[in-house]
């Protein structure tokens, strides 16, 4: 397929549902602001002022300030980076990991199926949230063990999702074809299977990648995540959750407007992903 012919493709996606093209286009605002949040942030996010503590939103500080004077705003839009950053990371190594097990452990069968089986349910044995907190409370609440913990705990959506798709088409007429043209195994897995199975794992992308920002969010809430005075916004809910009772209400409902909308942002993106990569939308 040609660059022209995938773009306009691409085009007629976003056009043709105005939910899907509201949904790419809060995408590229989120992505927008982690790039640049970092230089476009008004203040240091870091920084503290005694004499501005809890003050309510204004036009000096739009999402007002904390109790110990730092600005939300500023601190909302830096942390965008680091939660979509893990969020991005976790997602990927789960695809790689999961994905691919999957699809071998259905394309191939055998003593590869029991395997990658037995693997997926130990994972989900345990209540998913529960192996997180155990895995970063054992290997250190640093970005890296985070990522390794939700690609972890999500392998398994993947894995499952990949191996029944495979299964379903390891003897469709287009393998057999492959086959019969001279393709080895791992060609035609790569080069038949996945595309095809890949619309459905796009979806699985899209929830996914709210799921790890909710997991990350929730691991910094209870104390196990990303350590203050980082800015993230499970740190910065927690943060504000003390003074909600007081009536100092946006310390905590800004931060968590910002974790609703990505994560409603990604859940909107999975059938305008899938209908990017489904080859037979392709026309």
């Amino acid at each position: 397929m040609s660059t022209a012919a995938t773009v306009k493709h691409i085009r007629y996606v976003l056009t043709e549902n105005p939910v899907t093209l509201f949904a790419f286009g809060l995408f590229g605002f989120i992505l927008l602001c982690a790039i640049f949040g970092p230089w476009i942030a008004p203040y240091n996010p870091l920084q503290t002022n005694g004499a501005m503590t809890l003050k309510p939103p204004s036009a000096q500080h739009w999402f007002g300030t904390d109790a110990l004077g730092r600005d939300i705003f500023s601190r909302v839009l830096v942390a965008t980076r680091l939660d979509l950053g893990i969020a991005f990371a976790s997602v990927i190594l789960t695809f790689a990991i999961g994905a691919l097990a999957g699809i071998a452990a259905g394309f191939f069968g055998g003593w590869i199926d029991r395997l990658v089986g037995r693997l997926a349910d130990t994972i989900m044995a345990f209540p998913l949230f529960v192996l997180a907190m155990g895995i970063v409370a054992a290997l250190g609440n640093t970005v890296g063990n985070i990522v390794l913990a939700t690609a972890i705990i999500n392998t398994p959506l993947y894995a499952r999702v990949a191996r029944a798709e495979a299964n379903i088409r390891r003897n469709a007429g287009f393998v057999e074809a492959a086959r019969l043209s001279g393709n080895g195994e791992g060609r035609i897995l790569l080069m038949q299977i996945l595309p095809n199975i890949l619309p459905i794992l796009m979806v699985q992308c899209s929830l996914t990648m709210g799921y790890a920002i909710l997991n990350a969010a929730g691991l910094s809430f209870i104390g196990l995540g990303i350590s203050p005075p980082t800015p993230e916004w499970g740190i910065l809910v927690a943060e504000g959750a003390a003074y909600m009772i007081s009536g100092e209400w946006w310390v905590a409902l800004f931060p968590g407007l910002a974790l609703m909308t990505a994560v409603f942002c990604f859940n909107l993106l999975g059938d305008g992903l899938r209908d990017i990569v489904d080859p037979r939308r392709r026309t």
